[in-house]
């Protein structure tokens, strides 16, 4: 009886270490969260203590440590929308405070510079973990300003809650997005031409003003709400709020016309084309779905200092590399542009993209660059190899630590968590796939760029740069749709409405690798825009939108 009784002392105890996972040292920084039994709630903020523990590279740090980053109080609360929502892991937003007053305080955490706003990052449906990570890394070695990030491992009251991000919020700060502070009487003259964050993004959270652009597609009107992250909706004045809204309005406009392919274009003043130009190209080597439409930012100094409105920083890059079942975003091949500014079929209709990725991709200058900037950071920043060895050294550092978190969120590999689209049953198996994902996705890139800074196709011509047109668009009644089939398959070629109903199904069979024609009488239509999406064997192709008078 007293053996069994031990024996199951002893299984009670093995189990309560695999289902409440226990820290006691690790390589990575330890991040300790006390409420005080407050509860951490969306918001406000509640009053904890925060204690940061990390004994230099290559050291261990043990949870016995005395606090040598940080120690003193903090505001905590859970962020995001749909990771806090769908997910057991939450995210956090802290910031550091003085004391109970909420007086904000500013601290260079774990060699980032010093700020009082700082992120936790959960990022649960990403099993790697490096998604957000790497793209950042990217950006930054492009010479574009992004988050700075460290893993680290977090307690809350004591229990262990994983592997987390510590990261710098988008923020105006000399440290962060540099640009001129506003004060409320910068009302006229170059005092109000700068500094602005804007974004494109959901409305949930922290308010600001914001304004909305409209995108007619035949008889159907959507709205895309351009948010002010910078001043704040309590700070930002009338005057502020009218210039901001005006410079990029002048742009949609100018950007809109019938002559933007002039090198006269009024456009052409507006923006920092090469940073365009690299954002274009992140988004696209990481095919992210939430790219050009949600988590997008974009900035305005004054004119004295430059003044053209800039893209970035990068931002929410979880459902990259492959990481999502929609919108294309697991197919190695295809432009992500075409996709999110046509996310229609995905009933997206609330988050569409602004229609400037696909005017500006139209544009020789902006072809051009994108091909050489490319070329040159393929055999830098965009190195797979280099890109393997930054995944190998990270799965090296993150390796004890991720077991740890594993065992505390078992519900993770092998398992389905949405929307990844590839679920592998270990972590080798997870950074295995990205890897794969990475090489094949830069080999079509490689492909496209080669003829991207060339001049653009005649309308006679079908590439495998441009592999369908439609004529004559817009249309009364008959169409032509020309198809350029890369190799043998099964072509499937549909039309969709805009609330993403299948109204036609042009092709669907096997066809062997040449060009193609099919008409199609579109009479009996309704006004309004509608999607053709080719594919080839279940690849994305090509889309296209076809306005019907």
């Amino acid at each position: 009886m007293k053996l069994f009784y031990t024996l199951s002392i002893l299984i009670l105890l093995h189990l309560s270490t695999i289902n409440g996972q226990t820290l006691t040292s690790t390589n990575l920084p330890i991040i300790k969260v006390n409420t005080n039994r407050g509860v951490i709630v969306n918001e406000p903020k509640i009053l904890v203590d925060l204690e940061i523990i990390h004994n230099g590279a290559g050291k261990i740090n043990n949870v016995t440590d005395a606090p040598n980053v940080y120690q003193g109080k903090a505001g905590i609360e859970y962020r995001g929308s749909t990771s806090q929502q769908l997910f057991p892991k939450k995210p956090y937003g802290i910031e550091l405070w003085v004391d109970a007053t909420e007086k904000s305080r500013k601290a260079a955490l774990l060699g980032m510079p010093e700020e009082s706003d700082w992120v936790l990052n959960a990022t649960y449906n990403d099993k790697t973990l490096m998604r957000d990570v790497l793209a950042y890394d990217l950006a930054n070695r492009m010479g574009r300003y992004a988050t700075r990030t460290r893993y680290c491992e977090m307690m809350i009251n004591g229990n262990y809650e994983g592997i987390y991000i510590l990261m710098e919020k988008v923020k105006k700060d000399k440290g962060r997005v540099d640009i001129s502070t506003l004060k409320t009487t910068d009302n006229s003259g170059d005092d109000v031409t700068g500094g602005y964050i804007l974004k494109i993004d959901k409305t949930e959270g922290s308010k600001s003003r914001l304004w909305n652009t409209t995108l007619n597609y035949g008889l159907a009107q959507f709205t895309i709400p351009y948010q002010i992250e910078y001043p704040k909706m309590t700070d930002i004045t009338d005057a502020q709020f009218n210039y901001v809204r005006k410079y990029v309005t002048d742009f949609e406009t100018s950007l809109k016309a019938s002559d933007f392919l002039s090198p006269k274009a009024a456009w052409r003043d507006y923006i920092d084309i090469d940073s365009f130009v690299d954002y274009f190209l992140l988004t696209e080597f990481t095919k992210n779905v939430d790219g050009y439409r949600l988590s997008t930012y974009f900035y305005k100094d004054k004119d004295s200092k430059g003044g053209k409105m800039k893209m970035g920083p990068a931002w929410d890059y979880n459902l990259a590399f492959g990481n999502a079942n929609y919108l294309d975003g697991f197919v190695t091949s295809g432009w992500q542009y075409k996709v999110n500014d046509l996310a229609i079929p995905a009933k997206d209709v609330n988050f569409l993209a602004p229609t400037w990725w696909e005017r500006l991709t139209q544009d020789s200058t902006f072809r051009y660059k994108a091909a050489s900037r490319w070329t040159a950071l393929r055999k830098t920043t965009l190195s797979t190899e280099r890109i393997n060895a930054w995944m190998d050294s990270t799965s090296a550092a993150l390796e004890s630590a991720m077991s740890r978190n594993n065992s505390r969120w078992t519900g993770v590999l092998g398992r389905y968590v949405w929307p990844n689209y590839y679920v592998g049953v270990t972590y080798r198996d997870e950074t295995n796939w990205m890897k794969d994902w990475i090489r094949q996705r830069t080999a079509w890139l490689d492909a496209q760029f080669k003829v991207y800074g060339s001049p653009l196709a005649t309308e006679q011509e079908i590439t495998a740069d441009s592999p369908m047109r439609v004529f004559p668009n817009p249309s009364e009644n008959d169409i032509t749709i020309e198809y350029y089939v890369p190799q043998k398959g099964r072509v499937n070629i549909n039309l969709y409405d805009f609330t993403g109903k299948i109204v036609a199904s042009v092709v669907d069979e096997e066809k062997i690798a040449k060009t193609y024609q099919h008409k199609i009488n579109i009479s009996h239509f309704s006004n309004g825009m509608y999607l053709i999406d080719y594919q080839v064997d279940g690849t994305s192709i090509e889309r296209a939108k076809l306005i019907k008078n």
